[in-house]
């Protein structure tokens, strides 16, 4: 516990790996005993993994605060020079890029201009114009989607030009990235961050220069619009009501804007998302993820809404379903994330619907930051599974407390289930979310899906191949503690791979549903057949012991005969009792019993309960 204090001191007092490297040396040299410095090297790769989630949650507030103090510039600052100079340092900051650039498109020209810079070391970059569609800029602002390169000179994709290159090369440019400004769904430019050596770019950096971006051209469009306001003013009276209007939707806008960047300064989720959106906007408000299932709110996803999502998918804009409905989208790229509906609203103006579709950027966020939280998650309890199904640690006492840490009791009456193939992110996803839901473990390992979890196996195994949508699944049950894991993975594992070669794909099985092939294939010991005799043969064994009839007996004749009625003959009954009786092992054994593959099953049994009994 004293070591445990030392480090939880170390990180509240914003110690450095290093801090906590030092106090795995000192103990090296200071005599500790083996258990001792392994425990100690346990707690010191815990105290590394709280020091990075400590230093992505610093990093992350710091971005939201910066995203704040963003959308407060855009109520407070009037001068558009001035709020696109803070977006674009601020995003340098952010980004940790060596520079970051600003540009506008000349449509009569043809080209995209330099805006803002910050951290150019050249004049000749300050004033660089780009024809659309040469270099990545240019691309980017032709085209309207992001785009990054770890190395654009050696990166063939784009158009090069020499003069271009030559203003690259003064600059040492290597890697850009680079994202649209879009205002009312035209492209209107380009924000863009390099470093000057070669490395790749993060999909959180591309969503972070991305809300950037969506402020600049916040930024771009309220400059527009105070224009506007201006000229109407100077109009006519009818004009200046306008722009109160207009100018009073933007406020209620940027309202909006900083409740919905407070909820997420505060880490609140979607369900706070919908509050905020239901008192500046009025109406019901719903919100969806991608497969239709409700996170906020009530109703369902009907089909003029899917519609609308498909339709505000290919726009990037709010859609107005027949019933009234507005629909928005929240995406990260090219992957919907979440739906927002709201229904039973007042008509909304320009500006509202901009507040509905930042308010699906924020969705997108919050959700893409639950994914983060999500997966670190998992990845601690599929590390967790993997230790517990490979046996490598022998510490059960410390196994069960990291499971207690996660929600799991290995004490309580546990089954595996093993299925492949599921290796993409979304199948880890699917078992995390099966197993948390079962307050057990799940995880892939070595290529397979794995779930341990309190539950009857068979259970278990079909909740898997719903889950996977009907793959092949082997279970079995783990009852005998932590030691007894390892090899009921092993079972579990094995039955899968029999499942595969006998082409019963598809199905759930532990061990004892595996029939004869379970005998082939080494598991043949007393208990073994007497489970084989029991599972193939029971319900007629007691169905003859409870009634005192043939069953049995005429079963064994069926298969030595060629037809009924030599039944009949070899049990000196009439051929309707033979088809009466065999009528009735159908409805015990079910209607396959007579298929290949059950059949030689059922005459193994009968054979081995015959010679049970001449042993006996």
């Amino acid at each position: 516990m004293e070591v445990t204090a030392r480090f939880l001191e170390l990180l509240l007092a914003g110690a450095s790996p290093e801090d906590l490297d030092l106090v795995v040396a000192e103990a090296e040299v200071s005599g500790t005993t083996p258990e001792q410095l392994e425990s100690l090297r346990e707690q010191h790769a815990l105290a590394l993994r709280i020091h990075e989630q400590m230093a992505r949650q610093r990093s992350r507030e710091a971005e939201l605060s910066a995203l704040n103090e963003t959308a407060r510039d855009l109520t407070a600052i009037r001068d558009l020079d001035a709020i696109l100079a803070a977006i674009v340092r601020r995003a340098r900051l952010l980004l940790h890029a060596d520079m970051t650039y600003l540009s506008l498109n000349d449509e009569q020209e043809g080209a995209s201009y330099m805006k803002v810079t910050d951290g150019a070391l050249t004049p000749e970059f300050r004033t660089l114009r780009l024809p659309l569609g040469t270099g990545l800029l240019g691309l980017v602002a032709q085209s309207g989607e992001p785009y990054f390169t770890e190395d654009y000179q050696a990166d063939e994709r784009f158009v090069h030009r020499d003069y271009i290159d030559d203003a690259v090369a003064g600059e040492q440019i290597r890697a850009i990235l680079g994202v649209p400004l879009t205002v009312e769904g035209t492209v209107i430019g380009a924000l863009l961050a390099v470093h000057r050596t070669v490395r790749p770019f993060p999909a959180s950096e591309v969503a972070l220069l991305t809300s950037f971006a969506a402020h600049a051209a916040v930024a771009l469009e309220n400059a527009r619009l105070f224009e506007q306001a201006d000229a109407a003013v100077a109009a006519a009276d009818e004009a200046n009501t306008q722009l109160r209007a207009r100018s009073e939707a933007t406020e209620r806008a940027a309202h909006a804007h900083d409740l919905l960047t407070d909820v997420l300064l505060h880490g609140g989720g979607v369900v706070e998302v919908a509050d905020v959106l239901e008192q500046v906007l009025g109406g019901r408000l719903s919100v969806y993820d991608d497969e239709g299932r409700p996170l906020a709110g009530d109703g369902s996803v009907t089909e003029d809404v899917e519609a609308a999502v498909a339709e505000a998918r290919a726009s990037g804009r709010c859609v107005l379903t027949e019933d009234g409905a507005w629909v928005a989208v929240a995406t990260a790229r090219e992957e919907h994330l979440g739906t927002i509906v709201l229904r039973d609203a007042e008509p909304l103006d320009q500006p509202e619907r901009r507040t509905l579709e930042r308010a699906a950027l924020v969705v997108a966020l919050v959700l893409l930051f639950g994914r983060s939280e999500a997966e670190a998650e998992s990845k601690v309890r599929g590390e967790l599974l993997v230790d517990l199904v490979s046996g490598r640690d022998p510490d059960s006492t410390l196994l069960r407390e990291r499971a207690r840490q996660q929600g799991a009791d290995l004490d309580a009456n546990l089954a595996i289930a093993v299925a492949e193939p599921a290796t993409d992110q979304q199948g880890t996803r699917l078992v995390a979310s099966l197993a948390r839901d079962l307050q057990g473990l799940g995880g892939v390992h070595q290529g397979q899906v794995v779930v341990l979890a309190p539950s009857d196996p068979l259970e278990l195994g079909e909740l898997l191949r719903g889950r996977f949508d009907g793959v092949t699944v082997g279970v079995a049950t783990c009852s005998g503690g932590v030691e007894r894991i390892p090899a009921a993975w092993r079972e579990a594992r094995q039955s899968l791979a029999a499942l595969v070669r006998l082409g019963r794909t598809g199905e759930v099985s532990d061990p004892a549903g595996l029939g004869l092939a379970r005998l082939v294939l080494g598991k043949n010991g007393p208990d073994e057949l007497e489970a084989f005799i029991t599972g193939t043969l029971g319900p007629l064994i007691d169905y003859d012991a409870e009634r005192d009839t043939r069953l049995i007996e005429t079963l064994e004749a069926w298969f030595a005969a060629s037809g009924a009625r030599d039944t009949a003959d070899r049990l000196h009954v009439h051929p309707n009792t033979v088809a009466q009786r065999l009528e009735r092992i159908g409805q015990l054994l079910g209607d396959t019993w007579r298929e290949p593959s059950r059949r030689l099953d059922v005459q193994t049994a009968l054979m081995m309960l015959k010679l049970r009994r001449h042993v006996k």
